[in-house]
């Protein structure tokens, strides 16, 4: 079947096992992503998941219209098996189709239909001592991917090169096309107020409290500036990691401890709340292949903090200010600026919305069709 373009309609397995339990950043990517692939007249979904115990709520999570049908796939027993043969393929479990697309660092081999894998980060590579276990199968299952064909598609040119470069693949086989900006919807102001006085000034953090995200730093930087604030307070969004025994070490020892807050994780309406109202939004990780809450902050009209760290200057611009990834000093400075310095905060403004209006899901979902194509010629 062809559109009235000439282009024919290509049937894609996509996988939605992001979609599946609390949702990371990777998982709001996935379903944002989809359901921007589900609008497209060219393409028909069948999303599929790699999970036994969870793959019953698939159903109530896809947009209308996308089909669910599937035998069970087991993730230990497939991860082991893909990682080193390429069986059992993919068509032993989905419905005949034109291209499978592997979501989250994983892409089933196939008989016949082309193969498309996102690669978010590399921090398995860079950063492995930060990695759980299971991230660190990635790199063997990319290996076989890349090797056998497969074209990668990362979010920013940063990571392509870092794919093409530590794989050794072809420039033409990774494929750079960048993510939109998540919608946290109507801002739940009730909610907001029952986590800060809308009338407190604060500085936002959004992340799990994960080593790669910096949050000691930040803590440490926070201490620094709040000696010339004293209204100024920190709060901390996001749900606990792995890295909750430095954080929680860090906190306790800044002399404004009293003034640093921690929610755990926020519903998207509490979460928009929040934004809004903060004077900045911090932003210090050692190393990111994206980072939605820089581009939501911009969004919304609240200045950006960030580090130089993967992706970061790529993604914000001109529109932030940037300090090397661990410069406690320097990014106690750079908050001080986004905070107090009303003119330079003007600027950042309006800078942010032009920066943050760059990025859609509808070119997404054209950029990835575009690699689907590229795929099935393949």
């Amino acid at each position: 079947m062809t559109e009235a373009d000439g282009s024919p309609r290509l049937r894609v397995a996509f996988d939605g096992t992001p979609l599946l339990g609390t949702r990371t950043g990777i998982g709001v990517a996935t379903a944002e992503i989809l359901s921007a692939l589900a609008a497209r007249s060219d393409l028909e979904l069948d999303v599929f998941a790699v999970s036994l115990r969870h793959r019953s709520g698939l159903a109530q999570v896809v947009p209308d219209g996308v089909s669910t049908d599937q035998r069970p796939m087991a993730a230990r027993p497939l991860g082991w098996l893909w990682a080193r043969t390429s069986h059992p393929r993919l068509e032993r479990f989905v419905p005949p189709v034109d291209v499978v697309h592997g979501s989250n660092f994983v892409v089933p081999p196939t008989r016949r239909a082309g193969r498309v894998v996102s690669v978010w980060d590399l921090t398995f590579v860079r950063y492995p001592e930060l990695c759980e276990p299971a991230t660190l199968r990635y790199e063997r299952l990319l290996t076989r991917a890349i090797r056998g064909g497969a074209i990668v598609h990362t979010p920013t040119q940063a990571i392509a090169e870092e794919v093409r470069q530590h794989f050794r693949a072809r420039r033409e086989q990774v494929c750079s096309v960048p993510l939109g900006v998540p919608d946290l919807g109507e801002a739940d102001l009730p909610a907001a107020a029952t986590i800060i006085d809308p009338a407190t000034p604060y500085v936002l953090s959004i992340g799990t409290a994960e080593p790669r995200k910096d949050l000691p730093s930040l803590v440490a930087a926070f201490d620094l500036l709040a000696a010339d604030q004293p209204e100024l307070e920190l709060l901390l969004v996001g749900p606990p990691g792995w890295g909750e025994d430095e954080l929680e070490s860090a906190i306790a020892g800044a002399a404004a401890r009293n003034r640093i807050r921690r929610t755990g994780y926020v519903e998207a309406g509490c979460l928009a709340a929040l934004l809004i109202g903060a004077r900045a939004l911090a932003y210090p990780s050692l190393y990111e292949g994206f980072g939605f809450p820089p581009l939501q902050a911009m969004a919304a009209g609240v200045p950006v903090v960030t580090t130089r760290a993967g992706a970061l200057s790529e993604v914000v611009g001109g529109a932030a200010l940037i300090v090397e990834p661990g410069e406690i000093e320097d990014l106690a400075a750079a908050l001080e600026v986004a905070v107090s310095d009303e003119a330079q905060r003007s600027v950042m403004i309006t800078a942010g919305r032009i920066r943050a209006a760059d990025f859609s899901w509808e070119k997404t979902a054209a950029g990835l069709r575009a690699l689907y194509a590229r795929a099935v010629e393949r």
